[in-house]
């Protein structure tokens, strides 16, 4: 069985995708980009604060599934510019503490509305 997982305090999703699905205790959340919620614009600006919205959007999908960051196994991370590798590195500590996710930083191309970084995660959820 499958659950698709939504939220109004997250981005609602720009094409054919679902924020989120969940399948048994595992939660797929979809790429997030420094999208505001409330405005649908991106925020910009220093790379700390795009990488710290896309933490937030991820977190409200978290919660949204019934989980939070601490249940996150795998984030994929994509920036347009790896001389931001630091930057992430710093964001995440203040969402994720040790044992950190596994994951995956690459760089990209181009991304949807222009961003610069966007990230996917893995989420298992206890008790489900």
């Amino acid at each position: 069985m499958k659950k698709m997982i939504n939220t109004d305090k997250a981005p609602a999703a720009i094409g054919s995708y679902s924020q989120a699905m969940q399948v048994a205790n595992t939660v797929y959340i979809s790429g997030q980009i420094p999208l505001n919620p409330e405005t649908m614009s991106m925020v910009t600006g220093p790379m700390e604060l795009q990488v710290s919205q896309v933490f937030e959007n991820i977190k409200a999908i978290a919660e949204a599934a019934g989980g939070d960051l601490a249940d996150i196994v795998k984030l994929n991370v994509y920036l347009l510019d790896l001389k931001h590798f630091d930057v992430v590195n710093q964001v995440m500590k203040n969402y994720f503490k040790a044992p950190f996710p596994a994951r995956a930083l690459l760089g990209v191309a181009a991304m949807p509305k222009q961003a610069e970084v966007e990230i996917e995660a893995i989420m298992v959820l206890s008790g489900v």
